[in-house]
């Protein structure tokens, strides 16, 4: 009974010693089946940032695209720059922008000085954003725009513009005044700045049609020029030949009365012996 025991305990003790022994193994081999780890995720790349909208400078525009240098020094002049400035700035989508029109420089030379030199502060700065629309319009939105006449302009409700677009010929009406966008300045949302051929002159600070200016005076006559067209050979020739064309008519004229004497003469002399 007793060897029964000890046969028992040594298969007990070779078992686990086998147990313990194999464990290593089977611990590896069922890491080396486990599912492998799922792959870390993965995240999409970061979208590039959107490129920062275009601001234009008005102040260099003006100032390199045409002859506007008049109406710079106004806009500076009446600090109205830095209120168009600010529209212009405004890029953000729910923006309405801004529409300029632009007179040259000829087009304030056409009237008189005193025109605008008689002009208050108030009313140069009125005048000024009397020249800009609160919202940005390409050209093809004129034919548009003329259906909702008369038009409010940065001045204020009571200064008004109406606007035409006759085949595709656009004008700008005001109450002395009535150009024509000859040109497109610059148009791109929010801004567009249209060249017009005439000052805008609305009836709130004009009572009346301001006068032009006056027509410039004739060239002075090059009195040297004559003198020496008058010592050239060619008119020389000329005066010569003009001096003897008289000379030639007078001595006809001279002959012809002659003959008409004799011929008097001799009628005389029949009457007196017949």
């Amino acid at each position: 009974m007793e060897f029964r025991a000890g046969l028992f305990t040594a298969a007990m003790v070779a078992a686990a010693m086998i147990i313990l022994s194999s464990t290593p193994a089977l611990a590896q081999k069922a890491k080396d089946k486990s599912p492998p780890a799922p792959p870390a995720d993965i995240l999409p790349p970061s979208p590039a940032p959107a490129p920062s909208p275009h601001i234009v400078n008005l102040a260099d525009l003006l100032s390199v695209a045409g002859p506007f240098h008049t109406f710079l020094d106004y806009l500076e002049k009446t600090d109205v720059l830095k209120t168009f400035q600010s529209k212009a700035n405004d890029t953000k989508e729910s923006a309405e922008g801004i529409t300029i029109f632009v007179p040259k420089d000829s087009a304030f030379s056409s009237l008189r000085a005193t025109t605008f030199a008689n002009l208050t502060g108030e009313e140069l700065k009125s005048l000024v954003l009397y020249h800009a629309l609160p919202k940005y319009y390409s050209l093809a939105e004129f034919n548009k725009l003329s259906s909702l006449n008369p038009v409010p302009t940065f001045a204020g409700s009571q200064y008004t513009l109406n606007l035409t677009d006759n085949m595709g010929s656009i004008r700008v009406k005001s109450m002395w005044s009535n150009p024509k966008i000859s040109s497109s300045v610059y148009s791109t949302r929010p801004v567009a700045v249209y060249e017009v051929d005439k000052v805008l002159l609305p009836m709130q600070i004009f009572k009346s049609d301001p006068p032009l200016a006056p027509a410039p005076a004739p060239a002075p006559v090059d009195a040297k020029a004559d003198d020496d067209a008058a010592l050239s050979p060619a008119s020389g020739k000329a005066a010569s030949a003009k001096a003897k064309a008289g000379e030639k008519s007078a001595a006809s004229q001279g002959a012809g009365g002659g003959y008409l004497a004799v011929a008097a003469a001799g009628g005389v002399m029949m009457m007196l012996l017949w």
